[in-house]
Protein backbone atom coordinates (compact mmCIF):
# COMPACT_ATOMS: atom_id res chain seq x y z
CA UNK A 1 0.00 0.00 0.00
CA UNK A 2 2.95 2.28 0.51
CA UNK A 3 3.80 1.97 -3.09
CA UNK A 4 0.47 2.67 -4.49
CA UNK A 5 -0.23 5.83 -2.02
CA UNK A 6 3.13 7.07 -3.12
CA UNK A 7 2.66 6.56 -6.43
CA UNK A 8 -1.08 7.97 -6.77
CA UNK A 9 0.19 11.13 -4.80
CA UNK A 10 3.03 11.98 -6.85
CA UNK A 11 0.26 11.59 -9.73
CA UNK A 12 -1.97 14.08 -8.06
CA UNK A 13 0.94 16.43 -7.37
CA UNK A 14 1.87 16.60 -10.92
CA UNK A 15 -1.56 17.54 -12.31
CA UNK A 16 -1.74 20.14 -9.44
CA UNK A 17 1.70 21.43 -9.82
CA UNK A 18 0.78 21.78 -14.26
CA UNK A 19 -2.02 23.82 -13.46
CA UNK A 20 -0.39 26.19 -10.42
CA UNK A 21 2.63 26.63 -13.50
CA UNK A 22 -0.03 27.42 -15.89
CA UNK A 23 0.65 28.83 -19.74
CA UNK A 24 4.64 28.42 -19.68
CA UNK A 25 7.12 26.32 -21.70
CA UNK A 26 8.20 24.43 -18.09
CA UNK A 27 4.78 22.55 -18.39
CA UNK A 28 6.81 20.02 -21.02
CA UNK A 29 9.15 19.29 -17.95
CA UNK A 30 5.74 18.02 -15.93
CA UNK A 31 5.00 16.55 -19.44
CA UNK A 32 8.18 14.12 -18.85
CA UNK A 33 7.14 13.46 -15.49
CA UNK A 34 3.64 12.28 -15.68
CA UNK A 35 4.88 10.50 -18.55
CA UNK A 36 7.03 8.22 -15.55
CA UNK A 37 3.62 9.07 -13.66
CA UNK A 38 1.52 7.02 -16.00
CA UNK A 39 3.85 4.45 -16.15
CA UNK A 40 4.03 3.73 -12.63
CA UNK A 41 0.22 3.81 -12.63
CA UNK A 42 0.37 1.23 -15.28
CA UNK A 43 2.06 -0.83 -13.18
CA UNK A 44 0.25 -0.30 -10.45
CA UNK A 45 -3.25 -1.85 -12.72
CA UNK A 46 -0.73 -4.79 -13.99
CA UNK A 47 -0.42 -5.74 -10.27
CA UNK A 48 -4.17 -5.18 -9.49
CA UNK A 49 -5.37 -7.13 -12.50
CA UNK A 50 -3.32 -10.44 -10.88
CA UNK A 51 -4.75 -9.89 -7.47
CA UNK A 52 -1.29 -9.17 -5.79
CA UNK A 53 -2.74 -6.71 -4.16
CA UNK A 54 -6.40 -8.16 -3.02
CA UNK A 55 -7.88 -11.35 -3.53
CA UNK A 56 -11.36 -10.71 -4.00
CA UNK A 57 -11.72 -10.17 -7.66
CA UNK A 58 -14.38 -7.89 -8.09
CA UNK A 59 -12.50 -5.11 -5.73
CA UNK A 60 -9.48 -5.77 -7.84
CA UNK A 61 -11.61 -5.43 -11.16
CA UNK A 62 -12.95 -2.04 -9.48
CA UNK A 63 -9.36 -0.97 -8.95
CA UNK A 64 -7.64 -1.94 -12.00
CA UNK A 65 -10.95 0.25 -13.85
CA UNK A 66 -10.35 3.17 -12.09
CA UNK A 67 -6.17 3.29 -12.14
CA UNK A 68 -6.31 2.21 -15.98
CA UNK A 69 -9.59 3.68 -17.47
CA UNK A 70 -9.55 7.21 -15.61
CA UNK A 71 -6.38 7.25 -14.57
CA UNK A 72 -4.31 6.82 -17.56
CA UNK A 73 -6.89 5.97 -20.75
CA UNK A 74 -6.26 2.55 -21.16
CA UNK A 75 -9.13 -0.15 -21.52
CA UNK A 76 -8.75 -2.40 -18.28
CA UNK A 77 -10.88 -5.16 -19.67
CA UNK A 78 -9.53 -5.26 -23.21
CA UNK A 79 -5.80 -5.08 -21.74
CA UNK A 80 -6.31 -7.82 -19.16
CA UNK A 81 -8.34 -10.14 -20.78
CA UNK A 82 -4.84 -10.24 -23.35
CA UNK A 83 -2.64 -10.28 -21.04
CA UNK A 84 -4.45 -13.40 -19.03
CA UNK A 85 -3.78 -14.92 -22.69
CA UNK A 86 -0.09 -14.13 -23.03
CA UNK A 87 0.85 -15.33 -19.53
CA UNK A 88 -0.93 -18.79 -21.05
CA UNK A 89 1.02 -19.13 -23.40
CA UNK A 90 4.45 -16.38 -23.52
CA UNK A 91 6.08 -16.13 -26.45
CA UNK A 92 3.41 -18.84 -28.05
CA UNK A 93 3.42 -18.12 -31.96
CA UNK A 94 -0.52 -19.24 -32.18
CA UNK A 95 -1.42 -18.30 -28.72
CA UNK A 96 -0.09 -15.34 -27.35
CA UNK A 97 -1.23 -12.24 -28.50
CA UNK A 98 1.64 -10.16 -27.88
CA UNK A 99 3.72 -12.20 -31.13
CA UNK A 100 1.24 -11.61 -33.36
CA UNK A 101 2.67 -9.72 -36.20
CA UNK A 102 0.58 -7.01 -36.40
CA UNK A 103 3.15 -4.25 -37.13
CA UNK A 104 6.44 -6.37 -36.27
CA UNK A 105 7.07 -9.70 -37.30
CA UNK A 106 8.93 -12.05 -34.93
CA UNK A 107 10.19 -14.89 -36.39
CA UNK A 108 11.29 -15.66 -40.09
CA UNK A 109 8.37 -17.75 -40.47
CA UNK A 110 5.59 -14.63 -39.86
CA UNK A 111 7.57 -12.18 -42.15
CA UNK A 112 7.77 -14.95 -45.25
CA UNK A 113 3.75 -14.67 -44.28
CA UNK A 114 4.01 -11.21 -43.60
CA UNK A 115 1.71 -8.57 -45.65
CA UNK A 116 0.39 -4.98 -45.23
CA UNK A 117 2.83 -2.80 -42.24
CA UNK A 118 4.55 -6.16 -41.32
CA UNK A 119 6.12 -6.56 -44.80
CA UNK A 120 6.86 -2.60 -45.09
CA UNK A 121 8.70 -2.24 -41.82
CA UNK A 122 9.72 -5.76 -41.10
CA UNK A 123 13.52 -5.77 -43.00
CA UNK A 124 14.32 -2.86 -40.94
CA UNK A 125 12.05 -2.97 -37.74
CA UNK A 126 14.90 -3.47 -35.53
CA UNK A 127 15.90 0.25 -36.12
CA UNK A 128 12.11 1.21 -35.85
CA UNK A 129 11.55 -0.22 -32.49
CA UNK A 130 11.93 2.51 -30.02
CA UNK A 131 10.47 4.85 -32.07
CA UNK A 132 7.28 2.64 -32.70
CA UNK A 133 7.24 2.77 -28.88
CA UNK A 134 6.44 6.37 -28.51
CA UNK A 135 3.42 5.85 -30.30
CA UNK A 136 2.52 2.97 -27.61
CA UNK A 137 0.55 5.74 -25.42
CA UNK A 138 -1.64 6.48 -28.38
CA UNK A 139 -2.17 2.82 -29.42
CA UNK A 140 -3.54 2.01 -25.63
CA UNK A 141 -5.89 5.03 -25.54
CA UNK A 142 -7.32 3.71 -29.40
CA UNK A 143 -7.18 -0.19 -28.68
CA UNK A 144 -9.34 0.80 -25.35
CA UNK A 145 -11.55 2.65 -27.06
CA UNK A 146 -12.26 -0.13 -30.27
CA UNK A 147 -12.40 -2.73 -27.31
CA UNK A 148 -15.97 -1.21 -26.38
CA UNK A 149 -17.67 -1.75 -29.40
CA UNK A 150 -17.16 -6.03 -28.22
CA UNK A 151 -20.19 -6.68 -26.41
CA UNK A 152 -18.57 -9.41 -24.81
CA UNK A 153 -16.38 -6.90 -23.07
CA UNK A 154 -17.58 -6.97 -19.05
CA UNK A 155 -18.36 -3.77 -17.47
CA UNK A 156 -18.82 -2.21 -21.07
CA UNK A 157 -20.79 0.85 -19.65
CA UNK A 158 -18.84 1.51 -16.96
CA UNK A 159 -15.38 1.05 -19.09
CA UNK A 160 -16.88 3.59 -21.36
CA UNK A 161 -17.63 6.09 -18.67
CA UNK A 162 -14.30 5.95 -17.29
CA UNK A 163 -12.58 6.06 -20.62
CA UNK A 164 -14.63 8.83 -22.16
CA UNK A 165 -13.85 10.71 -18.51
CA UNK A 166 -10.78 10.31 -18.94
CA UNK A 167 -10.50 11.95 -22.28
CA UNK A 168 -12.36 14.41 -21.47
CA UNK A 169 -10.58 15.80 -18.11
CA UNK A 170 -6.98 15.00 -20.05
CA UNK A 171 -7.86 17.17 -22.53
CA UNK A 172 -10.06 19.68 -20.38
CA UNK A 173 -6.98 19.99 -18.26
CA UNK A 174 -4.54 20.77 -20.89
CA UNK A 175 -6.69 23.17 -23.50
CA UNK A 176 -8.24 25.26 -19.91
CA UNK A 177 -4.47 25.79 -18.80
CA UNK A 178 -2.82 25.99 -21.71
CA UNK A 179 -3.18 27.55 -25.26
CA UNK A 180 -4.14 25.45 -28.12
CA UNK A 181 -0.30 25.40 -29.83
CA UNK A 182 0.98 24.55 -26.22
CA UNK A 183 -1.57 21.87 -25.07
CA UNK A 184 -0.70 20.17 -28.48
CA UNK A 185 3.08 19.77 -27.84
CA UNK A 186 2.50 18.82 -23.81
CA UNK A 187 0.00 15.69 -25.46
CA UNK A 188 2.88 15.06 -28.03
CA UNK A 189 5.97 14.86 -25.66
CA UNK A 190 3.90 13.74 -22.62
CA UNK A 191 2.05 10.40 -24.64
CA UNK A 192 5.03 9.43 -26.91
CA UNK A 193 6.99 9.08 -23.28
CA UNK A 194 4.65 7.15 -22.13
CA UNK A 195 4.53 5.05 -24.49
CA UNK A 196 8.31 4.56 -24.45
CA UNK A 197 8.63 4.46 -21.48
CA UNK A 198 5.93 1.82 -20.83
CA UNK A 199 7.07 0.03 -24.07
CA UNK A 200 10.75 -0.43 -22.19
CA UNK A 201 9.41 -1.54 -19.72
CA UNK A 202 7.82 -4.78 -21.31
CA UNK A 203 10.15 -5.15 -23.89
CA UNK A 204 13.10 -6.85 -21.84
CA UNK A 205 10.99 -9.83 -20.54
CA UNK A 206 10.20 -11.90 -23.52
CA UNK A 207 11.66 -10.23 -26.56
CA UNK A 208 15.02 -12.19 -28.15
CA UNK A 209 13.66 -15.36 -26.17
CA UNK A 210 12.83 -18.37 -27.99
CA UNK A 211 8.98 -18.19 -29.68
CA UNK A 212 7.12 -21.69 -29.19
CA UNK A 213 5.82 -22.95 -32.23
CA UNK A 214 2.46 -24.53 -32.81
CA UNK A 215 3.45 -28.35 -32.13
CA UNK A 216 5.66 -27.14 -28.92
CA UNK A 217 4.17 -27.91 -25.76
CA UNK A 218 6.33 -27.99 -22.51
CA UNK A 219 5.45 -28.00 -19.55
CA UNK A 220 4.19 -24.81 -17.34
CA UNK A 221 7.92 -24.67 -15.37
CA UNK A 222 9.56 -24.40 -18.66
CA UNK A 223 6.72 -22.86 -20.50
CA UNK A 224 7.36 -20.11 -18.31
CA UNK A 225 11.21 -19.83 -17.70
CA UNK A 226 12.68 -20.78 -20.75
CA UNK A 227 10.49 -17.50 -22.59
CA UNK A 228 10.95 -14.99 -19.64
CA UNK A 229 14.09 -13.30 -18.94
CA UNK A 230 15.48 -10.76 -15.87
CA UNK A 231 16.73 -8.21 -15.75
CA UNK A 232 19.78 -7.74 -13.06
CA UNK A 233 19.48 -4.60 -11.18
CA UNK A 234 19.11 -2.79 -7.22
CA UNK A 235 16.41 -1.37 -6.13
CA UNK A 236 16.60 1.19 -8.20
CA UNK A 237 15.93 -1.19 -10.95
CA UNK A 238 13.01 -2.43 -9.20
CA UNK A 239 11.21 0.60 -8.79
CA UNK A 240 11.73 1.70 -12.75
CA UNK A 241 10.13 -1.69 -13.77
CA UNK A 242 7.91 -2.21 -11.22
CA UNK A 243 9.23 -5.32 -10.36
CA UNK A 244 8.59 -6.59 -13.78
CA UNK A 245 12.81 -7.13 -14.06
CA UNK A 246 11.34 -10.90 -12.25
CA UNK A 247 9.90 -11.62 -14.87
CA UNK A 248 10.69 -15.60 -14.48
CA UNK A 249 9.42 -15.15 -11.00
CA UNK A 250 6.28 -13.35 -12.19
CA UNK A 251 5.69 -15.99 -14.66
CA UNK A 252 5.61 -18.49 -12.24
CA UNK A 253 3.76 -17.15 -9.42
CA UNK A 254 1.67 -13.79 -11.19
CA UNK A 255 -0.37 -13.36 -7.88
CA UNK A 256 3.30 -12.98 -5.61
CA UNK A 257 3.38 -9.42 -4.82
CA UNK A 258 6.01 -7.81 -6.67
CA UNK A 259 8.28 -6.52 -3.51
CA UNK A 260 8.35 -10.34 -2.87
CA UNK A 261 9.80 -11.15 -6.25
CA UNK A 262 13.43 -10.62 -5.38
CA UNK A 263 13.05 -12.72 -2.36
CA UNK A 264 11.29 -15.87 -4.68
CA UNK A 265 14.24 -15.57 -7.36
CA UNK A 266 16.85 -17.41 -5.22
CA UNK A 267 14.38 -20.31 -4.55
CA UNK A 268 13.42 -20.08 -8.56
CA UNK A 269 17.11 -20.26 -9.62
CA UNK A 270 18.10 -22.93 -7.58
CA UNK A 271 15.08 -25.01 -8.07
CA UNK A 272 15.82 -24.18 -12.36
CA UNK A 273 20.21 -24.72 -12.14
CA UNK A 274 19.25 -28.66 -9.98
CA UNK A 275 16.50 -29.42 -13.02
CA UNK A 276 19.33 -27.82 -15.60
CA UNK A 277 16.26 -25.55 -17.00
CA UNK A 278 17.98 -22.41 -18.04
CA UNK A 279 17.33 -19.58 -16.30
CA UNK A 280 18.90 -15.94 -18.10
CA UNK A 281 19.32 -12.81 -16.48
CA UNK A 282 21.22 -10.07 -17.64
CA UNK A 283 21.57 -6.60 -17.63
CA UNK A 284 19.20 -4.13 -18.92
CA UNK A 285 21.10 -2.66 -21.72
CA UNK A 286 22.25 -5.93 -22.91
CA UNK A 287 18.04 -7.41 -22.94
CA UNK A 288 17.12 -4.49 -25.43
CA UNK A 289 20.45 -5.36 -27.67
CA UNK A 290 18.90 -9.29 -27.32
CA UNK A 291 15.47 -7.81 -28.09
CA UNK A 292 16.83 -5.55 -31.07
CA UNK A 293 19.05 -8.58 -32.61
CA UNK A 294 16.37 -11.11 -32.61
CA UNK A 295 13.69 -8.23 -34.47
CA UNK A 296 16.61 -8.06 -36.80
CA UNK A 297 17.34 -11.99 -37.40
CA UNK A 298 13.18 -12.05 -37.96
CA UNK A 299 13.16 -9.54 -40.72
CA UNK A 300 15.95 -11.21 -43.03
CA UNK A 301 13.34 -12.23 -45.04
CA UNK A 302 11.50 -9.13 -45.86
CA UNK A 303 15.48 -7.42 -46.25
CA UNK A 304 16.49 -10.10 -48.89
CA UNK A 305 12.97 -9.96 -50.48
CA UNK A 306 13.63 -6.23 -51.11
CA UNK A 307 16.96 -6.50 -52.58
CA UNK A 308 15.84 -9.03 -55.10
Amino acid sequence: MVRITAVLAAYGLLWATFALVGNSWWTLVLAAALAFAFGQVALLAHDVAHHQVWLRGERSARAGRLLGNLGIGMGYGWWQDKHSRHHAHPNHEDLDPDVRPDILVWTPAQAERAEGLPRLLGGWQAYLFFPLLALEGFNLHVAGLRSLADPALKRRRTEALMLTGHVALYAGALFLVLPAGKAVVFLLVHQCLFGLYLGSIFAPNHKGMPILGAQERPDFLRRQVLTSRNVRGGRLTDVLLGGLNYQIEHHLFPHMPSPNLRAAQHIVRAHCLELRVPYLETGLFQSYVLALRSLHAAGAPLRGRAVG
